[in-house]
């Protein structure tokens, strides 16, 4: 009981005190600001649906405020565009609180780091060079947050890394692919796009004999999705090879990543398959053809003997038949369109 009428004395001495007193003097003498928190509206697609998202941040105080009225403190992130980026006011300043500041426990703070890579890769790429393998992992980190608007500055930041320094990445990229890989194929459409886009950079920049042996590992994926968007970055690194690239890399190795793909579980990881196969066969059979012109006309091989289309076609099927599993073999040469009447006449 006595509590009871402690509390209601109180609460009576503070209704006692008039309102400008109260709001002015001893009994308040600072007033928290009320902070609006704005959530980022998804469409049904799961992307965003202005693509600023907006950041609420900490109650903030302020001194002697006589005004009533809440004041409202948003802070926003926008997703710039390359191509908008401007350059940094202090190079040495930016460079030497990066790290430091791709590290904060503050993602807004980190947000800002971010672009500051991305303005430094575009405008001044030699000054991180020295520190890019510090600055990549740190950038891995924020890919994996599942704070979206993060995530994806972490994947712009990571497409023009990739624009800015094309081969040279390469002995950092393993942790960052792998997330792309994962953010390409199971995120929030907004994100998802951004690193499909991060990953065309990837495969339009770093050279292509450099880069397939990275993605090789993700075609034996346990995780479907990641085989798919694998497979995809193959087939654009492979368009990028030409057939000199091809013999280089290995036509073997190519195929066996092919044929492996056909009887995947997704259907768009056999889409890229059957892609990839008949490019693999144009190149094998352009080389071929080269081949065959150089022979002797008086040559008088089985293979040299045969009209010039079977003459390619048999070849093309020893080739397959030689370097796959029977079945692969089978499979290869359906996609690829071998009849059966190749093989009649490659017997006769």
């Amino acid at each position: 009981m006595e509590v009871c009428k402690m509390s209601e004395v109180a609460l009576q001495d503070n209704t006692a005190v008039p309102e400008p007193d109260r709001m002015n003097g001893n009994v308040n003498k600072c007033k928290l600001i009320q902070v609006q928190t704005t959530k980022v509206e998804e469409n049904s697609h799961g992307g965003e649906s202005n693509g600023l998202p907006l950041i609420a941040s900490n109650p903030v105080k302020v001194e002697g405020t006589e005004k009533s009225e809440p004041a409202v403190v948003t802070t926003e992130v926008q997703y710039i565009e390359s191509k908008d980026l401007t350059d940094v006011e202090d190079v040495d300043s930016c460079v030497k609180s990066l790290v430091v500041e791709l590290g904060s426990k503050d993602w807004v703070s980190v947000c800002h780091a971010l672009n500051n890579v991305r303005r430094l890769s575009l405008f001044h790429e030699e000054s991180i060079i020295i520190i890019l393998s510090d600055i990549i992992p740190l950038v891995v980190k924020s890919v994996k947050n599942p704070r979206s608007a993060l995530c994806k500055t972490a994947i712009m930041a990571s497409e023009d890394i990739f624009s800015a320094y094309k081969d040279g990445i390469i002995d950092s990229l393993d942790l960052l692919l792998l997330q792309l890989l994962l953010k390409s194929s199971q995120d929030k459409k907004f994100v998802c796009e951004a690193a499909e886009k991060a990953l065309i950079t990837l495969t339009s920049s770093v050279s292509p004999l450099l880069l397939l042996p990275r993605l090789q590992p993700y075609i034996k994926d346990r995780n479907p999705r990641i085989r798919a968007k694998a497979s995809l970055c193959i087939s654009r690194s492979v368009r990028r090879l030409g057939d000199d690239g091809i013999k280089a890399f290995g036509m073997e190795k190519l195929i066996q990543l092919g044929a492996s793909q056909l009887s995947d579980q997704l259907p768009e990881s056999r889409d890229v398959a059957r892609a990839l196969l008949l490019e693999l066969q144009a190149a094998y059979e352009r080389s071929h053809s080269a081949e065959i012109a150089s022979v002797p006309d008086d040559s008088t091989t089985e293979i040299a003997s045969l009209p010039e289309e079977n003459n390619t076609a048999l070849s093309w099927k020893h080739f397959c038949e030689s370097k796959l599993s029977p079945l692969n073999a089978q499979a290869v040469l359906r996609v690829t369109g071998i009849s059966k009447e190749v093989s009649v006449v490659g017997s006769s």
